[in-house]
């Protein structure tokens, strides 16, 4: 099944994106006693909400259900719009060892998402129709929510020759992105801003400079030369991003920052936005929430590319946050075999899973505390389609239905439990983190159920 989301303004032709998932009947649904939680929608209390038909068709309080409607007594949860990450890797094709489109949406789902876009540094590279069509097809057999496919920016992801991306576009790519590699040449991200007018999708770019990162392993810092390890110097993050923002603003093109890591990146972005250049950016919830410390043991769950920085980047981070410098909260989940991560700290992978934890582990570190307000959490993390043109998931009748309920007193231990991911590498693994997804409706129908989560009756 594959579902169009409007167009966005701004630079060139910009055809409806099309998200593709297993067609499933639209559900009919009423949720009893939720505190309905969107900020956008400027609702905040108590309430039922009647999902018919895969629609939000009513809020109120003492709703009646339809005929043959399943009840959910949701008394003690919230109902939030679900989430949208717009950085994943599902690496499909070529290592489905790792994750799979089922395992990876099915690990979406269970996070409270509702939609996500998969990048396309897979084997062979996402970067011709007929690849990404394959992927396409895959998806209406396997995506437990819609997903949508990222295109490479250039063949091969080798930085040299641009992919047809007009071509790309028409064949459903949702963006385009060399993601886990630079642009190094100028040239080749001009010309990319320039063919973005033909193919009307966002640029997503993997800011780093090689030759300033060099063989690092993790921030270059006071913790990297007490452990001895090759430090990534931050100004090989920010020094590229206020290289594109100037390339897109003189091209007038459009482009997103994926998992900005540094204090002087976001001064870059602030600069840039303040210029008026077409710029939207990312944080992961492992940036906002960990530092270099988490990295003194050398667990190999802690590194990462961009790597855990200082207290100073993070606290940049939140500010930026809190301003909407940052417009949204992306997982860049990113499955690796264990034995990968096994391998001593330099050698192993960069990279961790987030799909699952990222509500949990943001609301446990910087709501609880009082740092950000549960809306700002909600807003950002239902905003993470909006920069490639997709729909922002809200509760407002006559909406598609794409909610989660969540309940804010659970506690749980990551992992504990398994996960639904293939992949175990998650940062936050053993943590006792405090909020459950108990359900989640994507593209209106039920797509995670707590397996412990009890039902009501069928009306």
């Amino acid at each position: 099944m594959s579902a169009s989301a409007a167009p966005m303004n701004g630079s060139g032709p910009r055809a409806a994106i099309e998200l593709d998932c297993v067609a499933e009947p639209p559900t009919t649904v009423l949720v009893r006693g939720a505190r309905l939680l969107d900020p956008r929608a400027g609702l905040d209390k108590l309430g039922d909400v009647l999902v018919r038909d895969g629609r939000i068709a009513e809020l109120g309080e003492s709703l009646s259900a339809p005929d043959g409607a399943e009840v959910v007594d949701a008394r003690g949860l919230h109902a939030f719009p679900a989430f949208v990450d717009p950085h994943v890797h599902l690496r499909t094709p070529g290592r489905e060892d790792e994750e799979d489109i089922d395992s990876g949406t099915r690990a979406a789902a269970a996070g409270g998402f509702c939609a996500i876009l998969a990048q396309p540094n897979t084997e062979p590279v996402v970067d011709s129709a007929p690849v990404l069509s394959s992927l396409r097809e895959k998806a209406c057999g396997q995506a437990r929510i819609p997903t949508g496919f990222m295109a490479a920016i250039t063949v091969g992801q080798l930085g040299e020759r641009l992919t047809e991306m007009a071509e790309l576009a028409e064949a459903g790519a949702a963006g385009f992105t060399d993601d886990g590699l630079p642009l190094r040449s100028a040239g080749v991200m001009r010309q990319a801003l320039q063919y973005q007018q033909l193919a009307g999708r966002t640029l997503a770019l993997h800011e780093e400079d090689p030759s300033l990162s060099g063989t690092g392993a993790m921030h270059e810092g006071e913790i990297s030369a007490l452990l001895g390890v090759a430090g990534i110097p931050s100004v090989s993050e920010s020094t590229m991003v206020a290289r594109d923002c100037a390339l897109a603003l003189y091209e007038r093109g459009r482009i997103h920052v994926q998992h900005v890591s540094a204090r002087e990146t976001v001064d870059a972005l602030e600069q840039a936005k303040a210029a008026g250049t077409q710029v939207t950016c990312e944080a992961t919830p492992h940036h906002l929430l960990l530092t270099e410390d988490a990295v003194r043991t050398l667990d190999t769950n802690m590194k990462m590319n961009p790597p855990l920085r200082a207290e100073s980047d993070r606290q940049a981070l939140i500010g930026a946050l809190r301003s909407g410098t940052i417009d949204c909260i992306a997982t860049d989940h990113a499955p690796h075999a264990r034995e990968e991560k096994e391998q001593p700290f330099e050698l192993a992978p960069m990279g961790v899973t987030g799909l699952e934890t990222a509500f949990a582990a943001l609301h446990t570190g910087l709501v609880l505390p009082g740092v950000i307000g549960l809306e700002l959490l909600v807003e950002r993390m239902t905003a993470g389609g909006d920069p490639f043109g997709l729909i922002v998931p809200t509760l407002a009748p006559g909406s598609p239905a794409n909610l989660c309920l969540v309940d804010l007193e659970a506690e749980w231990d990551v992992g504990d439990a398994g996960y639904e991911s293939r992949s175990a590498n998650c940062a936050f693994a053993g943590r006792r983190l405090t909020g459950r997804v108990r359900m989640t409706i994507a593209g209106g129908a039920v797509a995670y159920r707590e397996r412990s989560f009890a039902l009501g009756a069928v009306a």
